[in-house]
């Protein structure tokens, strides 16, 4: 007891009885039950609300990327066609785009390949669960 409290109000701290003090605890309990149950629902509100906004500007910079592309694309053979031909062109660009499509597929079939090895994913046990 410190200094500073009275007898009587030490007294109305403690229980009256066992009983009494199990109610308490069971109070306190709920009380933190759903402080916790509030908190966590307030957490997940918020992780939705900044999933759905990061996933609308990664839409939004996927349709930007894509257009930008596009105008390297057209750029490139509207620069080269003088020199070149329009056909010659055409196939310039277009043959660099499908040696970058080829390397990207490649190498996406090789990490795929070297992920399966990983995780110890075999031929015979994913085309067994496709049966």
């Amino acid at each position: 007891m410190s200094e500073l409290e009275t007898p009587a109000a030490a007294a109305e701290h403690k229980p009256a009885s066992i009983g009494d003090a199990v109610r308490a605890l069971v109070e306190d309990g709920q009380t933190l039950f759903e402080a916790e149950i509030a908190y966590r629902k307030a957490q997940a509100s918020f992780g939705l609300g900044e999933a759905k906004a990061i996933g609308i500007l990664l839409v939004f910079g996927l349709v930007f990327g894509f257009f930008t592309l596009l105008a390297i694309v057209v750029g490139l053979l509207l620069a080269l066609a003088p020199y070149i031909g329009v056909w010659g062109a055409l196939g310039i660009v277009g043959g660099a785009l499908l040696v970058l499509t080829a390397v990207c597929l490649l190498s996406a079939s090789r990490r795929i390949t070297r992920t399966k090895a990983g995780l110890g994913i075999t031929e015979s046990a994913t085309s067994g669960a496709a049966s």
